[in-house]
């Protein structure tokens, strides 16, 4: 069985009740839009697509090495580097 993995190490912002909150925000402004809604894409001029998801992190494996390695406070909360590792890739490496 294989493992799928993300191409770029990254985490977003999709997972938080703001964002749901914004996507209902859209739909809603969609929705009671009065005027003529054209054939294609042209919803998305109504509402910003920026305001459903604009959270973007980015961080490499050698970044999270080097963040516990200089940070006090990491290395007191999270005992071993290895379980920075399994942090490491829930977040930003796994789909």
């Amino acid at each position: 069985m294989s493992r799928s993995v993300k191409k770029t190490p990254v985490w977003t912002d999709h997972d938080t009740p703001s964002t749901r909150w914004s996507k209902r925000q859209a739909s809603k402004a969609v929705r009671r839009f009065t005027g003529n809604v054209q054939n294609g894409k042209w919803y998305r001029k109504l509402f910003c697509s920026w305001m459903i998801c604009d959270i973007r992190f980015f961080k490499t494996k050698q970044q999270a090495i080097h963040e516990w390695q200089t940070s006090r406070w990491l290395r007191y909360r999270f005992l071993t580097q290895a379980e920075v590792m399994k942090r490491w890739e829930k977040s930003y490496r796994r789909k």
